[in-house]
């Protein structure tokens, strides 16, 4: 006699999503999403010991642990502030650039990866024209993988050494945070949103404190889909009314390499947009101004709001340095659950 098969159950609910692989390495820092509010706490917490301890002491941390900067774009200060301080916890570095390694023959970004962790590198940094070039890299080498800038896609470490500037002047002496740190403040970022990283980065940051994070630019720049990138997240187009609410502006640079196909009237541009000392004296006496640089003068703020008393530009570049140890120092101490 034949046995009668049963007809398979009908699955009523799907199956649960397993969870992202990424990261690897619990070490890495590929998105401001992989960190927790205690995991960002802990980044600013270390980054001020680190700060004002002594360089002898701070030296030994990672002696002659080995880190690798592989720049696939051009950098000054994120690539110097990432060799800044691994150098100041001890590590050795090596810079590896598109423009003098065999990159420029056509190498693949996974075997120039396998290629320095064959050569002894524990850590990778990486700065790269494609979104995802960072995931992609740790895949490859599981090694701790530190995005310094992914095409328009994340900056993470900007993000924090701009939370770290903003609660220096907001919130001065806090180095824990919490889901209303922010609560109250809003921080207004103007200019070149579609194609900036940064921007992306503290959009995806900001809000998790409690921040109201205004977005201002043309319609070019700043597509009305940005407003459903999250909670927190509001559009003005008029630039006077968002200094108007603003404790925080922070510019960006208009993107020249990437404005192509774009019709932009750079003129129209700056009398819309361009944060100048008048604007700044009638409409946000007492905000702070930040640029994650490079600052194109006379374009996106003129040259007196840049060097003015309200702008914090240059802290943000030593915040940077703080930041960026903190961040190594995790990417070759950590061995646990991911911070």
């Amino acid at each position: 006699m034949n046995a009668t098969v049963a007809p398979a159950r009908r699955q009523l609910h799907p199956p649960p999503v397993a969870p992202s692989p990424f990261p690897y390495n619990p070490g890495s820092l590929l998105s401001v999403q992989d960190l927790t509010l205690d995991g960002i706490s802990h980044i600013l917490t270390r980054a001020t010991a680190l700060e004002t301890m002594d360089p002898l002491e701070r030296a030994r941390i990672l002696a002659k642990r080995r880190v690798a900067l592989l720049f696939y774009e051009s950098s000054t200060r994120t690539r110097t502030s990432f060799e800044l301080a691994s150098k100041s916890l001890g590590a050795d570095t090596t810079l590896v650039s598109s423009l003098s390694s065999s990159i420029e023959k056509g190498e693949t970004l996974k075997d120039t990866g396998l290629t320095l962790r064959a050569l002894g590198a524990e850590a990778i940094i990486l700065r790269h024209s494609s979104s995802g070039a960072p995931w992609l890299l740790e895949a490859s080498t599981h090694l701790p993988v530190l995005n310094a800038g992914d095409g328009m896609h994340e900056h993470p470490t900007q993000a924090l050494l701009d939370l770290r500037t903003i609660l220096q002047h907001l919130r001065p002496g806090l180095t824990t945070v919490a889901a209303d740190t922010l609560a109250g403040v809003t921080i207004t970022i103007v200019g070149d949103i579609l194609h900036s990283r940064v921007a992306r980065s503290n959009i995806l940051l900001l809000p998790r404190l409690g921040a109201q994070v205004v977005l201002c630019g043309p319609k070019e720049l700043l597509p009305e889909l940005a407003a459903t990138a999250g909670p927190g997240i509001a559009i003005e187009r008029d630039f006077e009314a968002a200094l108007r609410q603003s404790q925080v502006v922070m510019m960006l640079r208009i993107q020249a390499e990437r404005l192509a196909g774009l019709q932009l009237d750079l003129e129209q541009y700056k009398s819309s947009y361009q944060l100048t000392g008048q604007r700044l004296a009638a409409l946000a006496p007492a905000a702070v101004v930040m640029h994650p640089g490079p600052i194109i003068r006379g374009l996106e703020l003129t040259a007196g709001v840049a060097d003015g008393p309200q702008s914090a530009i240059l802290e943000q570049v030593r915040n940077g340095v703080a930041i960026r140890m903190a961040v190594v120092e995790r990417a070759l101490t950590t061995n646990g659950a991911r911070a």
